[in-house]
């Protein structure tokens, strides 16, 4: 047995064309009544019904990403509920996808955390991407760009730092490794 992998589809900004894909458009051969995909808490039909559509869907991933950094919190999306998602809706701000990073990095325009946006810099400088290329990735300023390089090199360095001084052997006594015992008792 074979398996594949397909990289990760993230949606990217402002795009809406993965919309097409969804099992939940309605169509001339399969009419879908979106209501059921806003349904009160108590109408478990409607839920388990919106929740097998999604089930089906080719684009459900994106659908719950789309939700989640939109902000939207009404109706069943990416086959979770309003209340499903509220947890995830907490954590997105500390995601740290290295798909979504590695994407970004290829050149595609996609949604990122803070966590991300951080972990692209880190990416980008160890791989020798420009300031300018940086600039054009993130959207933002080369002057931006060139700061955010500047404290990437020196949070490298304070770690190099730190590794240096906690591997620094101890001091030693005419040659020899001093032990526990060479420095007396406390009175």
């Amino acid at each position: 047995m074979t398996m594949t992998i397909s990289p990760a589809r993230h949606r990217s900004l402002g795009d809406h064309t993965w919309q097409d894909q969804a099992v939940c458009q309605s169509t001339e051969y399969n009419p879908v009544d979106p209501e059921i995909f806003f349904p009160e808490p108590d109408e478990t039909d409607k839920i388990t019904a919106a929740k097998s559509l999604c089930g089906q869907c080719p684009v459900r991933r994106t659908c719950l990403d789309a939700a989640l950094e939109s902000g939207g919190t009404d109706g069943i999306r990416g086959g979770l509920t309003e209340e499903e998602r509220g947890p995830l809706h907490e954590k997105l701000a500390n995601r740290l996808d290295y798909s979504r990073v590695n994407a970004t990095i290829a050149g595609r325009d996609v949604h990122l955390t803070k966590a991300e946006r951080r972990a692209v810099v880190h990416a980008a400088y160890r791989h020798g991407v420009t300031e300018q290329r940086l600039a054009w990735l993130l959207k933002i300023t080369e002057e931006h760009a060139q700061k955010l390089y500047r404290e990437t090199r020196r949070a490298l360095r304070n770690r190099d730092l730190e590794q240096t001084t906690k591997t620094t052997p101890p001091p030693e006594a005419d040659g020899e490794r001093l032990g526990r015992d060479d420095f007396g008792t406390a009175a």
